[in-house]
């Protein structure tokens, strides 16, 4: 039951989309990028990595997911590296540990000067499982490979998280409404359809009727 639970996290991260069309992320642009790793904390039976290292490498992760957005609005990035795990060379399967990287993330919005979320998010990163990390990436990964996976998981989790943040509560739309609650939009991702369809109605409606000066019986008390 424990490997199948950790398929079942694993599976859902899957940073090798780069090519693709980003998630829909409304107004986001990506100003700073600050990753930082003041209270880095190595996990048991774990490899050696440093904290230039780590921040180097989410830095670069992160950059290359984020800048791929084109929104009107600058955003900010504050990525703090708590804890990881590099896996060591074991026994396959029964005592292989398996890599993991532990985040804090803040997002900060440039033009109202603020941080949208006062408490930092907890972000748990573990390897992608695949044929070769099934029986401990530690017998088929340096460190090196094993640290880019690692952080181009997390960048992938926080594109996810910020996507979400957007769908519930509006972070990137300029009018601040969830975006899962716009007519035609589905988790945050409008179609060409269903962004023309709006206008079209409206288009369509007539003009109201003036109401005569004095005549506001109905309308609301001044």
């Amino acid at each position: 039951m424990a490997i199948i639970g950790l398929l079942a996290v694993t599976a859902c991260t899957n940073a090798n989309d780069l090519d693709e069309k980003p998630v829909y992320l409304g107004n986001f642009r990506l100003g700073h990028n600050v990753v930082v790793a003041p209270n880095l904390t190595k996990g048991p039976a774990s490899r050696e990595a440093g904290k230039q290292e780590w921040i180097d490498s989410v830095t670069k992760a992160i950059t290359d997911r984020f800048t791929r957005y084109e929104g009107s609005k600058l955003y900010h990035l504050g990525v703090s590296v708590e804890g990881y795990v590099l896996a060591v060379p074991g026994v396959p399967v029964v005592a292989s540990p398996k890599s993991a990287l532990i985040l804090n993330v803040t997002v900060w919005d440039d033009a109202a000067g603020r941080k949208l979320n006062e408490k930092p998010e907890l972000v748990t990163v573990l390897e992608s499982i695949s044929p070769r990390t099934v029986i401990g990436s530690g017998l088929t990964q340096s460190k090196e490979v094993q640290m880019e996976h690692l952080s181009r998981n997390a960048a992938k989790l926080i594109e996810t998280w910020l996507n979400r943040q957007n769908d519930n509560l509006g972070w990137f739309e300029d009018d601040g409404r969830p975006a899962k609650e716009k007519i035609g939009l589905f988790s945050g991702r409008p179609t060409k359809k269903a962004a023309e369809e709006p206008a079209a109605d409206a288009a369509e409606e007539p003009a109201a009727e003036a109401v005569p000066a004095g005549d506001d019986e109905a309308g609301p008390e001044a």
